[in-house]
């Protein structure tokens, strides 16, 4: 039975870029999926697509078991949005702001006042509820546009790369409220390039690139395809960073990787401590200072690194991205309407306006 998220065969080209070739997606009822990829690797276009803000070259799907294609309106009164830019109105006050969405999602004059009340002092905006949005901080527009995606509690939400911009505090109360959303039945899709997030978040994690999904499973299988643990140094002595990689790689079976901007070496840790402590021992050996060492698991990082051969933020990728970007600018020619030509909705209004045309991925 397909989940409350499903996807078969998404396809969409934008010009000479092919942001979706064949994306298949199925996210069962009541759990998280994170989709993770470098910039530009197609996760904006997927949700879009799966929000009814886009429409694919080919391909089927659906969400809460509604047509995206011809059941549009429907599966807008089924989802919430949070975009990768904030969409608020910067002429009304943070209070007005979620009392709006709250009328627009037809909840009365005083439940839509009720709600925003409990939304501001859940995203620590109470103090600045009668602000004008236009002079709240990027990290305040994001909470409020955060707030306004949950004015209801719709069985799919949809967060694209929620909390960029959000300080660490900040970020974990976002978590608290997304575990929160999940354990009453709200099913999730989370882009995200914090891959602590979804390592944190995720029921499962789809690794997406060139528009493909390359790799999936669970936080924890994805780290054993990147293989054990490793060790870890940095050195204190940027000019001992060879010398270094010559002693791991001579202890270790594997080559050492190396981040020169940051002195970092790692090396498959095999045979574990063990090979922590002949490690040391080398190094103290040959006189290299270090300024950290220690013993651990994979992280998402470096699954990343390893499934694509590159950072979650690859420049090189810029130029598609904002090819794209453009493409699905609000006010070009895939804006978002209803098929009747009425409004897209509160969840689509909103979202309509989160894409820049200097986007930084798909």
């Amino acid at each position: 039975m397909p989940g409350a998220i499903h996807a078969e065969g998404l396809v969409k080209t934008f010009g000479d870029v092919r942001a979706l070739d064949g994306v298949d997606l199925d996210v069962p009822e009541g759990t998280v999926l994170g989709l993770l990829g470098p910039n530009g690797a197609g996760k904006t276009t997927a949700v879009r697509i799966l929000t009814t803000l886009l429409h694919p070259d080919s391909g089927h799907a659906e969400v809460a078991g509604l047509d995206v294609l011809t059941q549009p309106n429907e599966v807008r009164r089924s989802i919430g949005l949070s975009g990768q830019f904030a969409a608020v109105d910067e002429y009304l006050t943070g209070r007005e702001n979620l009392r709006m969405v709250a009328r627009l999602y037809q909840l009365s004059a005083a439940d839509a006042r009720r709600r925003a009340d409990e939304l501001l002092e859940r995203f620590n905006l109470a103090e600045a509820a009668d602000r004008i949005a236009k002079n709240y901080s990027g990290g305040m527009r994001r909470r409020l546009d955060l707030a306004a995606a949950l004015v209801v509690s719709p069985p799919v939400m949809f967060m694209d790369e929620p909390t960029t911009g959000l300080d660490p505090r900040n970020r974990q109360a976002l978590w608290e409220v997304i575990k929160e959303l999940v354990a009453g039945g709200t099913t999730l899709l989370l882009t995200t390039q914090y891959l602590e997030e979804a390592d944190h978040l995720a029921d499962s994690i789809a690794v997406v690139d060139h528009g493909r999904i390359i790799a999936r499973g669970t936080s924890d299988e994805l780290k054993r395809r990147s293989g054990g643990d490793v060790v870890e140094v940095i050195v204190r002595d940027a000019s001992r960073v060879e010398e270094t990689r010559a002693v791991l790689t001579r202890l270790s079976d594997g080559e050492a990787g190396v981040d020169t901007h940051t002195r970092r070496l790692t090396v498959p840790a095999v045979g574990g401590a063990k090979l922590l402590v002949e490690v040391i021992r080398e190094l103290d050996a040959a006189g290299i200072a270090i300024d950290d060492i220690g013993l651990r698991r994979p992280t998402l990082d470096d699954v990343f690194i390893s499934l694509t051969g590159r950072t979650a933020e690859d420049p090189d990728l810029a130029a598609d991205a904002a090819g794209e970007a453009a493409d699905t600018h609000p006010h070009g020619k895939n804006a978002p309407t209803a098929p009747d030509g009425g409004a897209a909705g509160p969840a689509a209004a909103r979202a309509s306006r989160t894409t820049n045309p200097e986007e930084g991925s798909r």
